[in-house]
């Protein structure tokens, strides 16, 4: 995870899986309902509406007993390369930022980018000091194992 600018989060990672695959474990609802929480709790409702215009919702329950939602609405969508949403912490409603994920392939790896958008660098440096670091990496270690079981 970097800090490009003062209102933007680039967040990067290589899975050793294809693009086809990493995108569709991170489109595909039931495949979301895998990996989305990481270990720090169970995804409760995985809605995606995978089309320019349609929305997504994500809820967890925390393992703590509270519960963590965000959804968004699709701006772009080119499949297995880039996607472009809005997305909203509910914790936060005032706090919408623009997410652009993109999905490279280089000999059978995948290279996801996430650059968050805000409007402030206040709710970046929220966002930031949430502890979403951790809880992301955990989630993308479960993604890799969800793209990756799907060649089997």
């Amino acid at each position: 995870m970097t800090l490009p600018t003062d209102t933007q989060i680039l967040i990067t990672r290589e899975f050793e899986a294809p693009r086809q695959l990493v995108y569709t474990a991170w489109t595909m609802a039931e495949l979301i309902r895998r990996w989305w929480a990481g270990g720090r709790g169970e995804v409760t409702s995985a809605e995606v509406d995978l089309r320019v215009g349609g929305g997504w919702r994500y809820v967890m329950r925390a393992h703590a007993g509270f519960e963590v939602a965000f959804h968004g609405i699709y701006r772009e969508i080119v499949p297995n390369e880039r996607i472009v949403s809005t997305e909203v912490f509910e914790g936060m409603p005032d706090a919408e930022a623009v997410s652009t994920t993109t999905f490279a392939e280089a000999g059978g790896h995948t290279r996801l980018a996430i650059l968050v958008q805000h409007t402030t660098r206040e709710h970046r440096d929220a966002h930031v000091n949430s502890g979403m670091e951790g809880g992301m990496q955990e989630s993308l270690d479960r993604l890799e194992h969800v793209a990756a079981s799907l060649t089997h």
